[in-house]
This record gives C-alpha cells, structure tokens and sequence, in this order.
C-alpha cells in the first residue's frame, strides 16, 4: 500500500514539474537571443520606410533669403490647406500645420511645383528631390533658390494589432520607425493564450498584399525578418491558443482548475500515506 501511494505521489509531481517545463519554453521570446547576441552584432537591415498612399508628410524649406522661399516654406503652409491652384485635395491642416497625404497615385500637390511623385521614396529622397528642384529650377518653374534646404517627415504611421493581445486596435506612431516587438508591446503584450509562432503581418506594397509569419519565441526568426520593422498599414494578427473556447474560458482556466484537482489529490495521497504509517 504504502509503495502504490508513493508511486502515485512521485507521478503526480513530476506531472507538475513536467507542465511547467513545457510552458516556460512555449511563452518566452527571443530564446536563444541571451547568448547570441552577448558580442554585439552589425545590423543587417538598413531600413528607411518608404512613402506610401495615406501618408501625411510635413515638409519645410529653408534659405538665407526669405522672399525666395515664401511660396514654400511653414509660414505659407500654416492653415492654408491650400496646394497648387488653390486646391486642397492633398493637404490636411491639424494643430494649425499642413500635412501632405500621398494621394492613392502615390502623389503630393506643392506650391508651384504641383503634383509630385513621392511613392516608393524615402524622405530623404523626397527631400534631395524638391532640394534639387529648388535649386536648380524646373521647366515650369525658372527661379531657383541656391541655397535652399528642404526636410521631409512622416507625420502618421499606422499600424493594427489584432487578436489575443491586451489592448487590441490601432495604432498610431509619429516616427518613422517602428518594430514588430515595438507595436506588441504598445498593444500591451499578448495575453498568456496568445500563440507565440505564428504570430501574423498582413502588409500592402505596391498594389500587392503579402504575409509574414513570425516566431516570438525564436530570435532569428524575429530579427530576421522583412516583417521586423513594420511599415505604413501594416496588421499583426495574434491567434489564441485552441484551447480558447468562444465563450471565453482558456486553456489557462482548464490548467487552473487542474491545477487544483492536483493539489487536492496530493494532499488526500499524503493524507492516506499518514494513515497507513500509524
């Protein structure tokens, strides 16, 4: 009697410890990254987001000559909502500032210059070209100013996170950079039913939509991937467990509720085994 009992015993908690194994290694991200990245390591990805449609940019240009730059610079952009004719299709005015959205053709409307191509472009790129432009003049346009100076930023950065995470939704990040680990940890992190691999990113370049799938838990496949640096209307989907159920209870629930059952059939055994000692 006393040899089945102990038996039992011996089952029951290695099942435990046995359990608790399995869910660190589902849970934790990055494994792996600790020992890896101990030496640092060149970054292998030199991302620049590039400009997309629905980007908002904001862009400024500066000289030693104001008069030259008037049609150009904030001062003139400041609540006009106005571009090229008069028109304001392509300019939102927010907090009293002008942003440029990139039309669905990948289009801007300047001042003077008209619709400009920006799509596909870095805003360093978008920069060097109304820079250039300005110097050196344009069919349509014959003044040029020497030593102008333009800056372009993105203003709006979306991106969506979806499924079993804390706060699910959109967000919206004023950078120009933004990681996948980034955007999770701004939903606040997956819940503990959230399925580490394969977390999902649904991304639309260039009229064409594609997916990336991504393990958490495994750091090569996170720092490694197109994915990693996310880009304008991105979607990360996070799945839940299977053993989520409609109704909301979890697997989590389940594992509560075992966990219980365990102890009390543990004490009940170290009851029996008192017992049968006396």
């Amino acid at each position: 009697m006393k040899k089945s009992m102990t038996l039992v015993l011996a089952m029951l908690m290695a099942t435990v410890m046995f359990t608790g194994c399995i869910s660190d290694k589902h849970i934790i991200y990055l494994q792996g990254a600790d020992t890896v990245y101990v030496v640092p390591q060149e970054i292998q990805q030199a991302f620049e987001l590039k400009i997309q449609p629905d980007d908002e940019l904001a862009i400024s240009v500066t000289s030693q000559d104001p008069e030259l730059i008037a049609p150009f610079n904030n001062n003139t952009l400041i609540g006009s909502g106005t571009g090229e004719r008069g028109t304001s299709s392509t300019a939102v005015t927010r907090s009293g500032v002008v942003y440029f959205t990139v039309n669905q053709n990948g289009e801007i409307s300047f001042p003077v210059f008209g619709q400009l191509k920006v799509q596909g472009k870095t805003t360093r790129e978008v920069s060097l070209m109304i820079q250039d432009m300005l110097r050196n003049g344009t069919p349509t346009h014959d003044a040029s100013i020497k030593d102008a100076i333009v800056s372009t930023k993105i203003m709006s950065f979306k991106v969506t996170v979806l499924g079993d995470v804390a706060n699910p939704g959109v967000q919206t990040f004023t950078g120009e950079r933004l990681t996948l680990l980034e955007a999770i940890g701004r939903a606040g992190d997956l819940h503990n039913t959230g399925k580490r691999a394969p977390v999902l990113i649904v991304r639309e370049e260039n009229g064409k939509r594609q997916t990336f799938e991504v393990d958490l838990r495994n750091q090569a496949s996170v720092f490694n991937s197109p994915a990693y640096y996310l880009q304008q209307n991105d979607v990360i989907y996070v799945s839940p467990n299977k053993a989520v159920r409609v109704k909301g209870s979890t697997a989590y629930t389940f594992l509560g509720v075992g966990s219980t059952v365990l102890s009390l059939v543990i004490s009940l055994t170290s009851f029996v085994l008192s017992l049968s000692r006396k």
